[in-house]
């Protein structure tokens, strides 16, 4: 998507976070966040997709972005090589019809289009995502105590994943 179609869809994208992180999931941000917020940093965003250092891709329901997933590569020569799955989410209204492994086998074939061999991202454990990348072929890295907290303040523990891309 560039930059301008990235644009086009911010707001849509803000209700899609907002809606993902008052039901429970942090993604970065805490609860009480609100639309405009969520706007601003998505709209913060559009320099790194017109460069090329971010992808994201979008699901619909017609008029509402009902899922999301990004794509983080490297710039440095040393990491060319790898990326980073980023903020994939998926409505609660939209959730159990397999948005959100269409949305993760979409941007893993991108990346692997441009030459990604090794992708990774990292994810609260215990969550439902956990079962959601195992089941794609993930592999669990490890786990890191104490690394985010959820929307409400409480801090969690995440686990790594990577996968080798073909």
């Amino acid at each position: 998507m560039d930059a301008a179609r990235f644009l086009d869809h911010a707001d849509g994208l803000a209700e899609l976070l907002v809606d993902t992180v008052r039901g429970g999931a942090s993604l970065g941000f805490l609860a009480g966040l609100e639309r405009a917020e969520a706007a601003a940093w998505w709209r913060g965003l559009a320099p790194a997709v017109e460069s090329g250092g971010l992808a994201v891709w979008t699901a619909h329901d017609g008029t509402r972005v009902t899922g999301t997933v990004g794509v983080a590569f490297v710039d440095k020569p040393n990491g060319r090589h790898r990326a980073e799955i980023t903020k994939l989410m998926v409505h609660p209204s939209a959730r159990g019809r397999g948005l959100a492994r269409r949305l993760l086998a979409a941007a893993e074939e991108a990346a692997a289009d441009v030459g990604v061999s090794l992708l990774v991202l990292d994810t609260e454990t215990g969550s439902p995502a956990e079962t959601l990348y195992e089941k794609a072929g993930w592999t669990r890295a490890g786990t890191i105590p104490d690394y985010a907290t959820d929307p409400a303040g409480t801090l969690h523990p995440t686990t790594l994943f990577y996968k080798r891309l073909p």
